[in-house]
């Protein structure tokens, strides 16, 4: 389970970074991989604008940090959070500027009609903190993340919003704001916590591996956590694999291969599923493993993939099934 959140304070180490470091350790201590990204930190540029992604998907921007970094990271998360003091009832301008940028997710979902396979389970949450005391002060910020939230597939699980925190170390003693982290992480981490966990193992990881981790979530992603890893990964998915899953209506923009020890770092598989001989790094007896002898594709044909993307998704089914009888 990965918990990723986004740091959208230019000032470095005041409220909002506390908060937001309070939840992710609350959620480290729960047993999630959490990663906070200080987002003034990167290299993000604005939206222009241009359509470019309602026309083909994508962002025309590729040269900076949401191409070569966040995009991928907001694919992978379990569960997103937004921290950022309030600027002019809404999130900071470079908080908003990753928001913006995922207009490219929008138009996959609505434009394309395409499925993320984690669309039915990714969560999404909000902290933030004001300088004043008005009634409607994180009115715009609620409506922003919870557009934001629907555009990243994350549903919009709830917030913790403080007023009249000014002073920079102001948060550090307040009074309730730690319990209320630990209630939120609690509840909104439950559900993850009881998934079962499938790691699919091939040789690159970006064909046969991430097609049956795509299938698995999408057709059971509030019941498994399925990650895919590779015993030599590449450096991109096989976009012939990309074209036969988006025929399929699954989209597996932005996903990157792994490494088995990346895989291992975030999940402890109760399940593995190999394309190869061998699964280097897991010594539990405990763990299930199972051989699926689905050969790569014939040749780098859409029908020949389309072959091995139709056998992958009846085995997973068959092995959802499994699973579920078991429990």
């Amino acid at each position: 389970m990965q918990v990723l959140g986004l740091h959208g304070s230019p000032r470095k180490k005041g409220n909002s970074h506390y908060l937001l470091d309070t939840f992710l350790s609350e959620c480290d201590r729960a047993g999630a991989q959490t990663r906070m990204i200080a987002v003034p930190q990167l290299n993000i540029k604005p939206c222009i604008g241009c359509g470019y992604c309602e026309k083909k998907g994508f962002c025309v921007t590729n040269d900076d940090a949401m191409a070569t970094e966040v995009y991928a990271l907001l694919r992978q998360a379990d569960i997103i959070v937004l921290s950022t003091p309030i600027y002019f009832y809404n999130a900071t301008s470079q908080l908003k500027a990753v928001i913006d940028r995922s207009q490219a997710f929008w138009s996959r979902k609505y434009i394309f009609k395409l499925a993320d396979p984690a669309y039915r389970t990714r969560g999404g949450f909000l902290l933030s903190v004001g300088a004043t005391k008005g009634a409607n002060l994180f009115d715009g910020l609620k409506l922003t993340s919870r557009y934001f939230f629907d555009a990243v597939n994350a549903e919009f699980k709830g917030s913790l919003t403080y007023r009249q925190i000014e002073a920079r170390d102001a948060m550090t003693n307040h009074p309730t704001a730690v319990t209320e982290i630990k209630a939120a992480v609690k509840e909104l981490l439950a559900p993850f916590l009881k998934r079962r966990r499938i790691l699919f193992f091939g040789q690159a990881d970006a064909c046969r591996s991430q097609m049956a981790a795509a299938w698995a979530g999408y057709m059971a992603g509030d019941r498994v956590e399925a990650v895919s890893a590779g015993k030599n990964p590449v450096d991109r998915l096989d976009p012939i694999m990309q074209e036969v899953m988006q025929e399929s209506g699954i989209d597996m923009a932005f996903r990157k291969p792994q490494s088995i020890d990346q895989a291992l770092s975030g999940c402890s598989p109760q399940v593995v599923v190999t394309f190869e001989k061998d699964v280097p790094g897991i010594d539990d007896p405990e763990v299930q493993t199972i051989s699926w002898d689905v050969p790569r594709p014939a040749d780098q044909s859409s029908d020949s993939m389309r072959s091995v993307r139709d056998e992958i998704e009846t085995r997973v089914k068959a092995l959802l099934e499994k699973i579920e009888d078991s429990n």
